[in-house]
């Protein structure tokens, strides 16, 4: 099994972390407020979690997911996240990130900008299109007849292997969207980003295939 670092820990990084330990992998939890503001989630999801500094939680992860505000992206641990495979769960607000240019210009995605602040990094775009309660509703075991598809984008083979892998562990199917530059066909309003999963008010969600998934990636414009 994997050891999982998460940077930050909000509500898609804490799912993901609940569905990591299910699926037998060990996590590592951090956030920008200190490890002992997250003993009580870490107790929750049993003796595979801990709670560490952003830093800690960087180094000990084989896979590490970055899963913060854009704002937040200088912040972010980049010596240790050097050489890693990186999973960006990051959409891009201007609401709550303030407007950045290179962004608002669409001259380069949110993925793009984050390798910016970890350039050493091996980065895959996931987890970014689905409500946090679809997915931790909607995951099923290999071979599943209803189980669903999530995109991944992401310019290093190896990387993108390692997360198809944890992907698919813990109970999803992964459609290869393409390169990190690709990553916007997955963003905020694109017609793969939340809909196909069923409204939010159904917090069961709805079994997308991977056809589906594929043509939703194909009809988005930019």
């Amino acid at each position: 099994m994997t050891t999982v670092g998460f940077v930050g820990s909000g509500a898609i990084g804490t799912t993901i972390a609940r569905l990591a330990v299910g699926a037998g992998h060990q996590v590592v939890l951090s956030n920008s407020r200190g490890p002992e503001t997250l003993a009580d989630t870490a107790a929750e999801l049993g003796p595979r979690a801990s709670a560490a500094t952003s830093g800690e939680a960087a180094a000990a992860g084989e896979i590490v997911v970055v899963t913060v505000p854009v704002k937040a992206f200088p912040n972010l641990p980049a010596a240790p996240l050097a050489g890693k495979t990186v999973i960006d769960t990051c959409n891009y607000g201007p609401e709550r990130d303030g407007h950045i240019p290179d962004l608002e210009s669409k001259s380069i995605t949110s993925s793009e900008l984050l390798l910016r602040y970890i350039p050493g990094a091996m980065l895959v775009k996931a987890f970014n299109n689905i409500f946090f309660k679809h997915l931790l509703a909607l995951a099923r075991p290999a071979g599943a007849t209803d189980r669903s598809y999530l995109p991944i984008a992401g310019d290093s083979a190896p990387a993108k292997a390692a997360v198809t892998e944890f992907i698919e562990s813990i109970g999803y199917g992964v459609v290869d969207a393409g390169r990190l530059a690709d990553g916007w066909r997955q963003a905020t309003g694109t017609p793969v980003w939340g809909t196909p999963y069923g409204p939010y008010s159904n917090e069961k969600g709805r079994p997308v295939g991977e056809d589906a998934i594929r043509a939703a990636l194909a009809t988005a414009t930019r």
